[in-house]
């Protein structure tokens, strides 16, 4: 039952990351974006699938921990492309 309602906090969690991505990519600019954040919440996510790898609690909630840190990383990569985009715009 507990795996039950992890799965539903992280789903809730986690369909806000795709709407941010694409916010972000629209955007086309870092700015109001915070960094350390979006990696704060990797290394949250990371540290969950550690925790369920090391207590043997390999089940479905698993994988939504790796596709909402998909999801995040992706941010990351939108981040670098914005904040190149921003250097290439403050050159010109």
């Amino acid at each position: 039952m507990s795996s039950i309602f992890e799965s539903i906090m992280l789903i809730c969690f986690g369909l806000s990351w795709p709407l941010n991505v694409v916010k972000a990519y629209k955007a086309r600019t870092a700015k109001g974006t915070s960094l350390p954040f979006i990696l704060l919440i990797i290394t949250g996510y990371v540290a969950g699938i550690t925790a369920k790898l090391v207590s043997g609690q390999i089940n479905y909630v698993l994988a939504v921990y790796l596709l909402n840190l998909a999801i995040v990383s992706l941010n990351v990569v939108v981040y670098c492309r914005n904040a190149a985009l921003d250097r290439k715009c403050a050159k010109a």
